[in-house]
């Protein structure tokens, strides 16, 4: 790996999905992973109630004896309160509540994290995490996780792109000119956060899939103070809450 490729020369740092974080975090401080539609907005949601959410790998079938050795429900369709993937399904979900959350993004980078401190980041808690981030390490990377073409491959996704910049528009220090371009696209974006993720790509697949209510609560900025560090297997809340 030649060092340009881990962006060496910069303090603050963006890559896109698994290769980013594979590059990015084993020399960084502190990683914040952003996957708004929907892994880390459904993160913040949970946690902020003071739930524990566990991040697994997308159709690994390993995910049952992990849920059963620890003895914590797997999220979805099975799940006895219906708890899923979308941020909707987590508004009411009680304090201490345990959570096992795979997605093929967010989720699966969270098991990919070399960093002594990964972080979930969303548009909702960009400012608390920017703190929190800015207080512990000053190399840091943000990995917008993208989502995917149905062959597998990485989409740049807008929304993640815009919950990066937000979140870098919390730190300071000397950034890599992919993290100047996330920060300048929030900025174009921020006063009309919501209707340019709804007409993008990914929020009209959630159109299609009448989720509009989860795009309301994932475009919502900084309205929430939660920090959902991965600490061992889980996420748990370390900010106000």
């Amino acid at each position: 790996m030649k060092s340009f490729e881990k962006q060496d020369s910069y303090q603050i740092r963006c890559e896109w999905g698994a290769e980013g974080m594979n590059y990015l975090s084993p020399c960084c401080d502190v990683c914040i992973i952003v996957d708004v539609l929907s892994f880390t907005t459904s993160v913040d949601i949970a946690v902020s109630q003071g739930a524990r959410i566990y991040p697994y790998r997308w159709q690994d079938e390993s995910i049952r004896d992990f849920a059963k050795r620890i003895g914590v429900d797997i999220a979805g369709k099975d799940h006895p309160r219906q708890f899923s993937l979308k941020p909707s399904t987590l508004t009411d979900i009680p304090p201490e509540t345990e959570l096992i959350l795979a997605s093929p993004n967010g989720a699966t980078l969270s098991t990919l994290s070399k960093s002594p401190i990964t972080i979930a980041g969303s548009l909702r808690n960009a400012s608390a995490v920017g703190a929190y981030a800015r207080k512990r390490g000053k190399v840091i990377c943000v990995i917008p996780a993208g989502e995917r073409w149905e062959d597998g491959s990485i989409r740049f996704a807008l929304e993640d792109y815009l919950g990066a910049g937000a979140i870098l528009n919390e730190l300071s220090g000397n950034f890599s000119p992919e993290a100047q371009a996330a920060k300048a696209l929030f900025h174009k974006h921020q006063d009309q956060i919501f209707h340019t993720i709804y007409a993008s790509i990914s929020g009209k697949e959630k159109q299609e899939k009448q989720l509009d209510e989860d795009v309301k609560l994932a475009t919502e900025w900084n309205v929430s103070n939660a920090v959902p560090v991965l600490r061992g297997s889980c996420y748990e809340n370390v900010g106000k809450g």
